[in-house]
């Protein structure tokens, strides 16, 4: 929610995706900041921040606590995305 909170139109889209493994994917997708995938590998990590404090709050915990919950159920959590183009966040159990 955060990350779109500097668009105009905010969208975000809940939905599934079929991956070329016939396993589903769930996903939620926004229009907002986006960041550079060259950065992808710190997303998960605690602490670890993509983007200036000064423009968006928090500490960088939520994605690394979602990635522990995910994981230990066995799933998987990735991203994709392209500053300014808003970003993907995908799941599978």
């Amino acid at each position: 929610w955060k990350f779109t909170s500097k668009e105009r139109d905010a969208k975000i889209i809940f939905g599934k995706r079929v991956l070329g493994s016939g396993k589903m994917a769930h996903f939620i997708q926004d229009n907002g900041a986006g960041f550079d995938m060259a950065f992808a590998n710190k997303l998960f990590r605690p602490f670890q921040r993509l983007h200036d404090a000064a423009d968006f709050e928090g500490t960088g915990i939520g994605l690394a606590t979602v990635h522990r919950v995910i994981t230990r159920h066995g799933g998987r959590l990735w991203a994709e995305s392209e500053p300014g183009k808003g970003a993907t966040f995908l799941f599978s159990l």
